[in-house]
């Protein structure tokens, strides 16, 4: 094993900081992603929340070839409310291209206006295991559909709201806005467990 994993936050736009300083008190070093070449020796990457449109214009046409081969690669996503929807299979309300690495169907703002934005407590299972877990909610979308191989982690009022396939997990709250460190804990825990079977990293 790989000691200490390298996890990248994409510095497109949105709370990248936030995600940066959670992953720094696991003692993660998580540098931040501007550019293709930047995902070179990382074992994972996190697309944090934000402007789901605008991180679509920023990527252009550059990123999503990388980010699908670093993805085919093996190499960990967390995608968190905008970074849910450009993760997606399929986006509605209204439809936008994504990168379809996740078997769901996500429903952009579903959770109301800026203003309706919610904080609240819930529970999650790492590893099988039942743990609280506080959860941000800001104009989040919801999960409406979850795919074969899709399996949910957390619930809300009944409905998914952080679910994994593989080494892709994605989750329509905000973990980093919290001192809740048990998304990115399980993250880091992935990136970990795939470096370890996995040659370094050799995308450039």
């Amino acid at each position: 094993m790989r000691e200490p994993v390298r996890i990248g936050v994409l510095a497109l736009q949105g709370d990248f900081a936030a995600h940066a300083r959670a992953l720094g008190r696991l003692g993660v070093e998580a540098p931040e992603v501007r550019n293709p070449g930047d995902l070179a020796g990382l074992d994972g990457l996190v697309i944090p929340g934000g402007e789901s449109t605008t991180l679509l214009t920023l990527m252009g046409e550059t990123f999503p070839p990388v980010l699908r081969a670093f993805h085919e690669a093996g190499r960990p996503i967390y995608g968190t409310c905008a970074g849910l929807i450009l993760l997606a299979r399929e986006v509605v309300s209204p439809p936008q291209p994504s990168l379809g690495l996740i078997d769901v169907t996500v429903e952009r703002n579903a959770y109301g206006r800026q203003r309706e934005s919610f904080e609240t407590e819930g529970e999650a299972r790492f590893a099988g295991a039942p743990a609280p877990l506080r959860m941000v909610f800001i104009r989040a979308p919801r999960i409406v559909r979850t795919g074969a191989g899709v399996t949910t982690l957390a619930t809300h009022r009944a409905e998914p709201v952080l679910v994994q396939a593989g080494t892709v997990l994605a989750g329509t709250f905000h973990p980093e806005l919290t001192d809740d460190l048990g998304v990115h804990r399980h993250f880091r825990d992935l990136c970990r467990a795939a470096a370890s079977r996995l040659p370094q990293p050799t995308l450039a």
